[in-house]
């Protein structure tokens, strides 16, 4: 069983998805803090000194009576809360991630388009004589009996 499950974890498309795994949990951690730090601070700003990760409203009041001035403190107080500006970090995070993920993508395709294909081997060549397809190798036509130049 050891035999098998060694085989199964070396395979080169189980790496291949680990690696994968942990390069995406590492871009999540990095597009989180570019949300979170640099790009809803300004956006925030524009709209009014708004902090959308302490949007929230609560459904039910914690141990200390509100009203919380930011959302640690109403978790800290153990409010019932509804975390919108959460959520519209989540989404934006979401929509970021997916555009990157796109532009990456796209790169690679227009990659895979600019690999110099070689041209296929011919494999059969026209019988000057009845026009019919023969093999390359071929000395004389099987449909019209012509004796061919090799």
């Amino acid at each position: 069983m050891f035999k098998e499950f060694k085989e199964f974890a070396i395979r080169g498309n189980v790496i291949d998805m680990a690696v994968g795994i942990i390069i995406g949990a590492a871009f999540g951690t990095i597009v989180k803090s570019l949300v979170d730090d640099i790009i809803m601070p300004p956006i925030g700003l524009l709209l009014g000194n708004v902090d959308f990760s302490n949007l929230f409203v609560v459904i039910k009041a914690g141990k200390i009576a509100g009203p919380y001035a930011t959302l640690s403190a109403a978790k800290v107080a153990e409010a019932v809360t509804v975390n919108i500006g959460v959520f519209i970090n989540t989404i934006i995070a979401f929509g970021i991630i997916a555009f990157s993920v796109f532009l990456i993508i796209k790169q690679v395709n227009a990659l895979k388009r600019n690999e110099v294909v070689a041209p296929a081997v011919p494999v059969t060549k026209e019988c000057p004589y009845c026009l019919s397809m023969i093999p390359i190798g071929a000395s004389r036509c099987p449909y019209c009996t012509s004796e061919l130049k090799v």
